[in-house]
């Protein structure tokens, strides 16, 4: 028993890499998973029905993580459909580098409504439904821990705002039984970076492991944290990283 059974979830972004990842181990441990998709509905549905074989109900919600408005309404529906909230994985993020003196505001602004604001939008409206037991988990970055590559500043500062955000709902909700926690995947091998990628073998080799991880790897640690084992963590960063930070 993991304290996960029955329990609803929400993960954003879960179509696809670590989110889908958190999303079925979420499932296997026995809880009813929501999760939000931007545009592809043919691989939604896949990983819904890959959390209904495990016998949990699914819900796949199209939104954009930096519209406030469907951000809101994703959690709500979750909430209706299943009766309950109890975990929240914000994971939905965008990756645009670039060199600084590159990136226009229009970057800058759409960075940080998907990798900021909606994590915080989608906290807001999960505390409203969450009662003692709560779990709000952010999946943050390695590279606001070490950021060994230029053009990595507007991204990494969006993720280390994960940090600030999450000490602050630590001790918001504490008093309500309500933890907050944030982990930083290292390298992990998804379609927006493979382990088989031209750049892997240097990637890689920044991590003392030597390797990426797999995405089951990061959705080990959020679910510890949102079952038993996380009952008295609350305010803490993660790193699940292969060594990277070290």
């Amino acid at each position: 028993m993991n304290g996960i059974e029955g329990k609803t979830a929400l993960v954003t972004g879960g179509s696809r890499g670590i989110g889908a990842a958190v999303a079925l181990r979420l499932a296997a441990d026995g809880a009813d998973v929501a999760f939000t998709y931007e545009r592809d509905a043919e691989r939604a549905a896949e990983v819904a029905g890959k959390i209904e074989a495990t016998g949990r109900r699914s819900l796949a919600v199209q939104a954009d993580s930096g519209d406030p408005d469907a951000v809101t309404e994703a959690v709500d529906q979750a909430a209706a459909t299943f009766g309950r909230l109890d975990i929240l994985v914000n994971n939905a993020a965008v990756f645009l580098v670039g060199p600084i003196e590159d990136l226009g505001t229009d970057v800058l602004e759409r960075t940080l409504a998907v990798n900021v604001r909606g994590p915080y939008v989608a906290s807001r409206a999960a505390a409203r439904h969450m009662t003692d037991g709560g779990r709000i988990i952010s999946v943050g970055s390695n590279m606001a821990r070490r950021t060994v590559f230029p053009g990595f500043t507007l991204y990494a500062l969006s993720k280390t705002a994960l940090v600030g955000m999450t000490k602050g709902l630590a001790r918001e909700l504490g008093p309500r039984g309500i933890t907050a926690n944030v982990v930083n995947p290292g390298p992990t091998d998804t379609d927006a970076n493979p382990a088989g990628g031209p750049n892997a073998e240097m990637i890689s080799g920044f991590t003392a492991l030597g390797r990426y991880a797999a995405p089951d790897e990061i959705a080990a640690t959020v679910a510890h944290l949102a079952g038993d084992g996380g009952r008295y963590i609350t305010g803490a960063v993660i790193d699940v990283d292969g060594g990277f930070a070290v």
